[in-house]
């Protein structure tokens, strides 16, 4: 959770855990499984919408490349739902 503190909502400034948007969290040795809470936009605003599915894909990449530098190899990284949003898996070690 420590890690995810480092990860930073562009839009905010905030880190995603003290923002709220971490809805859980399951780390089993190098994996790790991710939910995050994402608000949701309004839909009549097409606008809204591309920017909030642009500050989604950085937090989610932020996710990743901070997990990957700490050793995991497999990240998974899951809306509050359940829903897959993104997956990265790197190379086991020996």
């Amino acid at each position: 959770m420590e890690e995810l503190r480092r990860v930073i909502d562009p839009e905010t400034e905030l880190n995603i855990v003290d923002e709220g948007l971490v809805h859980g969290l399951t780390v089993e040795d190098k994996k790790a499984m991710v939910w995050l809470l994402l608000a949701r936009t309004t839909p009549e605003c097409h606008f809204c919408q591309a920017i909030a599915m642009n500050v989604q894909k950085r937090i989610i990449r932020d996710i990743i490349t901070r997990l990957r530098d700490k050793g995991f190899t497999n990240i998974k990284v899951y809306n509050e739902i359940g829903l897959l949003l993104e997956e990265w898996r790197g190379e086991e070690e020996g």
